[in-house]
């Protein structure tokens, strides 16, 4: 099922616009991040697609359909949220079985059972369906959540933060969990999150959203290799910050010069991320001097301070020989450019 946003704006108390005409088409079975800062308008955008709130202008269609007025209870989407939102005075199974119950036409007692067990099985709990939400973990409880939402074989699965209430390594596990269900139902995907991480592990497109309108859209490739912004640039990562004069195709950073494209001559910014930077004894460079070492499992992190009071983040790999106080130069790798 497609999905097709065309000129969507939402206005909170008729004059401050929350998603400001905003156009984006979502293709058939993609998987879909919306990311942005709070107060993006992320959540109101799914809000929108799911009926549960409406735009004050434009469209939203799902395939050829003008779904835009439709009503939740009408438009087939399955709905997660990030607090599962399960009875907790139902079991597993009467949470799944919940929304099928209701359907119609109604379904046998027999056909609810066969489903709720194939659910059960898909989201990797079967037999736990006579189980309550308070005797299972977090991370279970999510996996019924969805299994709920995908009962009513939705023709669109709506996720709003679906892992922000988990821990790091449960998120992580659940992140490859679902792109496996995705890939294996097909089901049309748009999901909220704020986490970059979870945005670039997931999605097949990621939409990249700044006080209500989107800034850029691509792949997780496209968005992370060729920013489009200063904005998308250090929302998706650390990202070190050097004042440079582009002139004739060039910029000076330290005693070294780097080439540029496409920036006019002039003052501008040049991002270098930590590990687009590499410490060196010798060589061009900018000249700097090793602060702090912060060993982590797979590398190390450097804090080096330039003579004119700059801290500058880079990594360097964990057997390297790096100790505080050591003077070198800050050699860039890659680097990209904007106008100041």
């Amino acid at each position: 099922m497609k999905i097709s946003l065309e000129g969507i704006s939402r206005l909170f108390d008729g004059t401050v616009p929350a998603v400001d005409d905003v156009s984006l088409e979502i293709g058939s079975g993609r998987l879909v991040a919306l990311l942005g800062p709070s107060g993006s308008g992320k959540t109101t955008i799914l809000r929108m697609v799911a009926g549960l709130d409406f735009p004050d202008r434009g469209t939203i269609r799902f395939g050829a359909e003008d779904a835009t007025t439709i009503p939740v209870a009408r438009r087939g989407v399955g709905f997660v949220f990030q607090h599962y939102a399960l009875f907790p005075h139902m079991t597993l199974a009467e949470n799944i079985a919940f929304g099928m119950e209701a359907l119609t036409p109604k379904r046998t007692k027999a056909a609810i059972a066969a489903r709720v067990a194939e659910l059960l099985g898909l989201v990797r709990l079967a037999g736990l369906g006579d189980r309550f939400p308070a005797q299972i973990s977090g991370g279970q409880r999510q996996r019924v959540a969805l299994a709920r939402a995908l009962a009513v074989e939705p023709r669109v699965l709506l996720l709003d933060e679906p892992f922000g209430a988990l821990d790091a390594a449960v998120r992580r596990d659940l992140r490859r969990w679902l792109r496996e269900i995705h890939d294996e139902l097909g089901i049309t995907t748009l999901f909220v999150t704020h986490d970059q991480e979870e945005a670039l592990d997931l999605a097949d497109e990621v939409v990249i959203l700044q006080a209500g309108r989107i800034v850029q859209a691509g792949t997780p490739a496209e968005v992370t290799r060729r920013p489009g912004s200063p904005f998308v640039l250090e929302f998706l990562g650390d990202a070190n910050r050097f004042e440079v004069v582009v002139e004739g195709g060039g910029a000076r950073f330290g005693s070294a010069r780097l080439a540029v494209s496409g920036v006019p001559d002039g003052r501008a910014i040049l991002y270098a991320r930590p590990r687009d930077l590499a410490w060196a004894t010798g060589g061009e460079g900018v000249s700097a001097r090793i602060q702090r070492v912060l060993d982590r499992p797979d590398s190390r992190r450097l804090v080096a301070v330039t003579p004119d009071g700059l801290a500058v983040e880079l990594d360097a790999p964990p057997e390297a020989p790096v100790r505080p106080g050591e003077e070198g130069v800050l050699a860039a790798l890659r680097w990209q450019v904007f106008p100041a």
